[in-house]
Parts: structure tokens; sequence; C-alpha cells
């Protein structure tokens, strides 16, 4: 006979008895916590910092992804503060781009450093021979000369180690070291290739401890809660999270969704009533809210699975009524939207407006037609 745990035994209790969260108020709590319901007063680096980053494989998406919740906001607001080492492009959540604060810069990838070590082990015969504790040394040593390439540090490294595999040699340095893109590169209307310097350098201290698993995960739920364990771990793109919850729970409400699965929340957290309005968004390819569930159907439809990606291809995702309903691109003079459901004369209005206002705060002076396209059908 398998044995259970204590812990488990109160997690099953404690799932079998808490309340059903209903899928639209699940949805609607998610974009209270997103800044999606109604746009926010924060400044734009509280409001980077309350949504512990945001995906920033591309440059311009963190922009947008504020311009979807922030009254008031202009592209040279985060740019600014970018050029002032306020907020940095770094490698840490899931192995991606994330635009952070210099605070989480410092302190959120030592807490995915273990995410990265593991990332070592996809290309380790590449390395064999290589010392990681020495590679890692010089390649501190050479980006806080200058800033360079990933090309200029894989010759560079490639000269120490002639036999390795020179991507290898280069992706082992982003693997060990907290590397940043310096400026220019991510600045609003201006451009520059990627050079990386260590985040130490960059922003004059030295890396803070990993912050205790138990203060993540208060954080992720306020900015992505109501959520399970494999949601969290999802978002973070690491393992064995269960713990630090169990020992909060006793600070933390459950729910269960419409599947019977365990959601953690924060007792005083926005829960809306699951009517409330949501209106249209026009969000970023890989804007975080739909990438950090496990579940992504709390905002994409089961219909609808896999329509805003084609394998690495992300597409801009539409919001109407809080959940997806079509994709969007900017051509040279038009905003096009494609809808994936016919749109009632009340929302193409709104999606209208809201594009307009979008493209203001964006483009201002640049015209644009706002265009809707017919109405794309799911695939087979």
């Amino acid at each position: 006979m398998t044995k259970t745990s204590p812990a488990a035994r109160r997690a099953d209790r404690s799932t079998a008895t808490a309340p059903v969260l209903p899928h639209r108020a699940l949805n609607r709590a998610t974009l209270a916590r997103q800044l999606l319901l109604r746009r926010s007063p924060l400044p734009a680096k509280a409001a980077v910092a309350h949504l512990v980053g945001l995906q920033a494989q591309n440059v311009k998406p963190p922009y947008y992804a504020l311009a979807a919740r922030l009254e008031g906001f202009a592209p040279e607001h985060l740019s600014r503060l970018m050029a002032d080492r306020e907020v940095v492009r770094i490698v840490t959540l899931r192995s991606t781009i994330h635009t952070h604060t210099a605070d989480d810069c410092l302190t959120l990838r030592p807490f995915v450093q273990p995410a990265r070590d593991r990332e070592l082990t996809a290309f380790r015969k590449g390395l064999a021979g290589v010392d990681l504790d020495r590679l890692a040394a010089l390649a501190g040593d050479l980006m806080e000369a200058g800033p360079r390439t990933m090309a200029q540090l894989r010759d560079a490294l490639l000269a120490e180690w002639p036999d390795a595999d020179p991507q290898a040699l280069a992706l082992a340095a982003r693997c060990r070291l907290p590397l940043v893109q310096v400026t220019p590169r991510g600045l609003w209307g201006l451009s520059g290739q990627v050079a990386l310097t260590t985040a130490e350098h960059w922003l004059g201290r030295p890396a803070e401890s990993a912050p205790a698993p138990d203060s993540v995960v208060l954080r992720y739920l306020a900015a992505f809660g109501p959520a399970s364990v494999k949601d969290m771990q999802t978002w973070a793109g690491l393992t064995r999270l269960r713990e630090a919850f169990e020992r909060l729970r006793p600070r933390l409400v459950t729910f269960r969704d419409e599947h019977g699965v365990e959601l953690f929340d924060l007792p005083d957290a926005p829960r809306p009533d699951p009517d409330t309005p949501a209106p249209p968004r026009f969000l970023p390819e890989y804007d975080n809210l739909l990438l950090s569930h496990a579940d992504r159907s709390r905002v994409v439809p089961g219909a609808l699975k896999g329509r805003n990606a084609v394998g690495n291809q992300a597409y801009r995702p539409l919001l109407v009524d809080g959940f997806l309903a079509g994709v969007w691109k900017l051509e040279d003079d038009a905003l096009v939207i494609e809808p994936f459901r016919g749109l009632t004369g009340a929302e193409r209005d709104e999606v209208a407006e809201e594009g307009a206002r979008m493209l203001k705060t964006m483009h201002e002076g640049t015209a644009y037609d706002i265009r809707f396209g017919t109405v794309v059908p799911p695939r087979p």
C-alpha cells in the first residue's frame, strides 16, 4: 500500500471541501490582478514590479503590455526607466527574456538559477573538458571590460577551448551568469544589436541572495492568482514548489476550479463578480497573461487552444469580454483585426474604440485605418 504524507492528506481534505470558482469568476479574478479589468494609475516601474516582469523576447511587447494596463502610459515612461537602468532585459522565467526592475533582476535571477543549471545539460556534450567555473569567471571579466555580443563572447571563449562547441560555450555563459542586454537595445524608437554585460556591472551593485520561495509564491498569486501549484511552476519554469504552498496554506484561501483542481489565493486579493464587464484589450505577442498558467483556459477558450501561436510564432491576442477572441497586426496604414468569432455591433464598436486608443498611445501622429478581417474559422 502506498503511504500518503500528512501534508498530502491535508491537501486532499482541503480540496474536497473548497468552494468551486466558476470559469468566468476565475477569468475576472485573473484580469483584475493583471490590471486588465480597468487601467491602473500605477507608474510604469511599480506596474513592472507588481506583474513580476514582462516577457520580452522582442523589444516592443513590454510597451504594448503596459499600454493595455496603465492609465496615462506613454512609451517613453518605460524607455526612460530602461535608459536610467531602473529596469533591465534579462533571461529569467522559463528561460526567456523578461523586462524586470533592477531589484527583481538581482533577486529573481538567483531564484530561477536551478532551472538555468538544468538547461546546461542539454548541451553538455559540446562542453566536454570545459571547466564551467573558469568559463563563468572568464566570461564575466570579458563582459565587464565592455559589453559583447553573443558572437563576440563565443569567439573569445573558443580561443580558450578550441575543441568545444562554440554555441554551447556562449549558452553556458548565459546560463551561469546573470547577463543583461545593454541599451540602446530595448529603448523605444531606437535600435541596437544585442550586447551583454553582467547585471552587477550594469546596475553597479552585487546580486542578492535568492528570495525564499514562499515570498515569490505570494507575489505570483498577487499578479496571477488564483492559481494551482502547477500554474506557478509553469510560470517560473521550476519544479518542487508544492512545499512552499503547503507552508503558506494557513495564510491562504483555497478554491477548486470546475475540473476539481485546487487553486490557492491571497485572502484579500480581488475576486470580482463574474459578470463584471471586461473591456477589449490589445495585448502583445508573448504576453504573460497567456503564458503563466498550466491551464490557459481561464483566458483561452477550449475551442481556441493554440490559435494565438503557430510553432514559435506567436500572434498578438485580442481579448473581448475577457477571453481570447482574435488576433491583430499593424500593417503599413492599418490596424487589422482578425476575429475568431462573429462580434456583435456593440463589441465591434468597443474594439474599434480600444484600438484607436492603443494607436494614439503607441503611435501618436501616425495615421492608421482600423479594419476588421473576416472571421478566421477554427482549424480542423
